[in-house]
């Protein structure tokens, strides 16, 4: 049996590529705003949405379809070395590749024609489909007494991150501290694939809104080596 689903929204998002989206909801205070779409976003339809600080977020990882599934997969959080089940993970590869994320809600906006939700801490590249949209609601969705399975701790941020002299001179000229924390916030907790933390050497680059931020790894630090317009 097949079932259709039929996008309600479309996420725009800084994150212009799948590297460097951070792979827990939450672990960056990132901005992004879900449009709604014809014929969803009619403002009744989010009547009473504005009394709930969190909601949930049910989004098509669009990127990573493929025609076939695997059962297992390779979590970041294992190194990238161990296997576990497809159903043990937050893997984008996936049989029907649906995400779910719980975001905070920051404002609801009529602009034109256009409802938007504005939101903090949504973790998916610029245009994915949102499916669904459900208020998160404390008294059922907190489990206290959870158990945690191999993800035990938070991710930590690892490095310092530092901006070279160019690199500042070009966020002096974009003129946005909001920005530039963005940059730091996301390669504190190094992007890079498991495979790849290990190396000490090279040079990587992220696209980040309309900004190509290249940078570098030195020993304990993360160096931001330029911001050019992408």
């Amino acid at each position: 049996m097949t079932y259709l689903l039929e996008p309600i929204g479309i996420v725009h998002s800084p994150f212009k590529e799948k590297f460097g989206v951070p792979r827990q909801p939450g672990l960056i205070p990132v901005k992004s705003q879900i449009e709604l779409l014809a014929p969803f976003d009619l403002p009744v339809a989010v009547n009473g949405l504005e009394g709930f600080s969190h909601i949930w977020v049910s989004f098509i990882f669009h990127l990573a379809m493929r025609e076939k599934w695997k059962p297992q997969v390779r979590p970041p959080r294992l190194g990238g070395n161990r296997k576990v089940g497809v159903f043990a993970s937050r893997s984008p590869f996936r049989p029907n590749n649906l995400g779910l994320s719980v975001v905070r809600l920051e404002q609801i906006e009529q602009q034109d024609r256009q409802l938007i939700l504005h939101v903090v801490g949504l973790d998916v590249v610029d245009g994915t489909p949102v499916v669904d949209i459900k208020p998160y609601v404390p008294y059922v969705d907190r489990v206290d007494d959870a158990k945690d399975g191999f993800a035990v701790d938070a991710p930590v941020a690892h490095f310092e991150v530092r901006f070279s002299e160019a690199a500042e001179q070009q966020l002096d000229e974009i003129g946005s501290a909001e920005f530039r924390q963005l940059i730091s916030d996301i390669l504190s907790y190094d992007p890079r694939p498991a495979y790849k933390q290990d190396e000490k050497s090279g040079e990587f680059g992220i696209l980040l809104d309309d900004f190509n931020v290249r940078w570098q790894i030195c020993d304990d630090q993360i160096w931001v080596l330029s911001v050019n317009p992408a």
